[in-house]
Formats: C-alpha cells, structure tokens, sequence
C-alpha cells in the first residue's frame, strides 16, 4: 500500500510515468526501484519497531508500485496483488454475507466465475445488467444492494457504460462503486475523477505489457477505502512479490507510447474489418457506429487495442485462428505481440453457452488485442485467414 504524491500532479501523465517521485533510489541514486528481496526485516530497536517488518505487509519494492499507480490513477491509495482475479477478489470481500451487488452484464468471465461459483456461497448475491440501459440499473436495486460493479468498455463486446452518471446515483443511496479499468488504463481513462470509489486493474495486460507479469493492482478513491482494503490485502497475503512488481514498473514506464502505438493499429484494423465480406460485426468503440461513442469520448481520452469481431459461426472462428500467422492464439490481452482471443473457450468459458449468447458472446466471436506489429501486416495476415 502507499500513496499518491500531490507534488506530481501538475506533471503531464507522459512525465509521471518516468518521473512518479520514487523512480530513483534515495540511498544509492540507483536510476531503478532496487528489488529488496527480502521476507523480514530486523528490529534494531524493539520500542522503535521498523517501518518495514515482513513483507506480506509491506515491502519497499511492491509499495514503490503502490505508490506509482495511486499517482497514475489520481486516487488516494494503491494496493498491488498477485493477479488480476486476486485483486478483483479482494475488492468484492469487502462486501459481507448477505449483501448484493449489480455487475455489468457482459463482464469478465473469471469475474462471471467468482460472483456465481465462490462468492455466492459465502451469501454474496449479484444480478448481472445491460449497464447501457440506466433504468436496468436502478431497477436491479434491491434492500441489500450494497456496490455497483462496472466494466466499461466490457469484455469482450466493449459496450460502453456511462462511469459518471452510475457513479452519482450509487453516491446518493450510499453503495460503494468498483471499476474494472483494465481495457483503457488510467492514460485513457481515470474513473475515480468520474467518481468511482474503487479501481481494478489486471496488470498483466496493458500495464505490464509484455506477457511476462501476472499481476492485479486496486486504487482507492479515498483513505478510508483504503484502510479497508490493506487489512484485506494482509490478512489474505493475496499480495505480489518483488521481482513482479518491478517487471511491472519497468513495463508501466512505457505505457502511453505503447498504448497510442497500439491504438493506431487498432483503428486501422477495425475500419479494414468493418468493410470485409467475411465479417459480420465489429465491436469497436472508435467506430462511428459503436453503440454510445459519445459517451466513451466524454470519459475517456481515447478507444484501446481491443478490436471483437464477429465472423458468423464457432467453425468459421476456428478457422480463423487456425491460419493466422502474425498473432498469439492465446488468453490475454495488452501485449506488444498482437494476441487473437477465442472467448467462447478462453475468456469467457466459464458463462454457460446461453448465458454468453445472450450477452453477444457468440461462437463466431473473436477478440483481436493488436501489438506493437506494423498494422498492414496484421490486415496482410487477417485476410489471408478470413479468404481461407
């Protein structure tokens, strides 16, 4: 745990990255983050005990990210985790028995999987909503309705949910808000300016960058929150080690040149999918005709890597990822290789098919994160995939 630093927040998001206040070593002048790879630390002096004394509750390393990420995202405190789904887990203890909460209908499917396997056992109930629909939220209310749970653009459709007017009608009846930001970063996208209590990233993806880190990372919007969420992170030891945590600094320090690298390639794919005969729908929110690309563009700077497309049926889809040469077939996301998705056996294999259905998940959907690639060898690739 650790906190943002005021003094940082009149640099451009582009210095913070490089220059975030701990960036170099105060003992050596090391120009990276040392790795203290250490379990405990000695006590010279048992009536003045250390400010480090294990490191499941704290180590220089982890909070040096911790602190890194509460500036990035403009919040209060930050919280790194083993995983995404660790982070994810953790937020949502807490809640307690008998409490509900509404989730974005078309969610993540491990976060699907924990809500409707795990935590429904412990007396945590969730009812999953078209967050595009306002009304389907506000009716989804309930007695014992204690958090809002968004995911915006979602996964894998990328429908796009309003994060501000959510935000302001869950302040009014007290319910705390979580964000799963994964998809656009805090450089596209920073909820708790929009009024979100709690945000969620899995790290592994566009944060790392470089499908070599596992790792989840939550800031919160204000102290309080995140007095709650240390206790949690301690006393579940769900927490991440050292050495991640600085593949995971040394990968964020190249986030927004990777990010705009990657969304360039993205839009050009997407525009070239779009007019191709062998696709029946694109998801994309940088596309005039996605599904409210106005209110994306009033809350975030821009649209992602993240391009789904539909090409009509789960044999075609096989097809497809059998004879594209360029991309990972693979799970993940928000790398410098451009990964191809099946969603239906990867990501959301956990939603029963009728479920997946009727959230748009289809057998012929396809989830494209584009890389760092030259984009016309990518469409090269693709079209020779989809004539196949």
């Amino acid at each position: 745990m650790s906190q943002g630093n005021s003094n940082h927040e009149d640099k451009d998001f582009a210095t913070k990255l490089i220059h975030f206040g701990l960036e170099i070593d105060k003992a050596t002048g090391a120009s990276s983050v040392p790795i203290y790879q250490a379990s405990t630390f000695h006590h010279f002096d048992l009536d003045n005990p250390p400010a480090h004394d294990y490191s499941r509750s704290g180590n220089p390393t982890r909070e040096a990210l911790e602190h890194y990420i509460a500036l990035l995202e403009g919040g209060a405190r930050g919280f790194a985790f083993s995983s995404g789904m660790s982070a994810i887990s953790t937020a949502f203890l807490l809640l307690s028995a008998g409490d509900h909460v509404i989730v974005t209908e078309d969610v993540y499917g491990g976060t699907y999987r924990l809500l409707t396997t795990v935590l429904n056992r412990l007396n945590i109930d969730s009812t999953f909503v078209d967050m595009t629909d306002f009304e389907q939220v506000k009716a989804a209310l309930k007695p014992n309705t204690k958090a809002v749970f968004l995911e915006t653009p979602s996964n894998p459709t990328l429908k796009i949910t309003d994060i501000a007017e959510i935000a302001s009608w869950a302040k009014e009846l007290g319910l705390l808000t979580m964000l799963d930001n994964t998809f656009m970063t805090p450089y596209h996208q920073r909820p708790i300016e929009l009024g979100i209590d709690l945000v969620i990233h899995s790290a592994t993806k566009f944060l790392g960058g470089h499908s070599d880190v596992l790792a989840g990372l939550v800031v919160t919007a204000d102290e309080s929150l995140g007095r709650r969420v240390k206790q949690l992170q301690n006393g579940l030891g769900t927490v991440l080690s050292t050495q991640e945590s600085w593949l995971l600094m040394r990968g964020m320090k190249t986030l927004k040149v990777r990010m705009e690298a990657s969304e360039s390639g993205a839009a050009k794919l997407a525009a070239w999918l779009s007019a191709h005969p062998a696709v029946e729908r694109v998801y994309y929110p940088g596309l005039a005709d996605h599904p409210r690309r106005e209110v994306h563009e009033k809350q975030s700077k821009g649209y992602g890597a993240v391009v789904s497309f539909d090409v009509g049926s789960g044999e075609k889809a096989r097809k497809l990822l059998g004879r594209v040469r360029i991309p990972l077939v693979a799970v993940s996301l928000g790398a410098v290789e451009s990964i191809l998705s099946y969603p239906a056996m990867m990501s959301h294999a956990a939603m029963p098919k009728d479920v997946r259905h009727s959230r748009g998940i289809t057998d012929g959907l396809v989830r494209y994160s584009v890389g760092l690639e030259d984009p016309d060898d990518l469409i090269r690739d693709l079209e020779q995939a989809l004539e196949a």
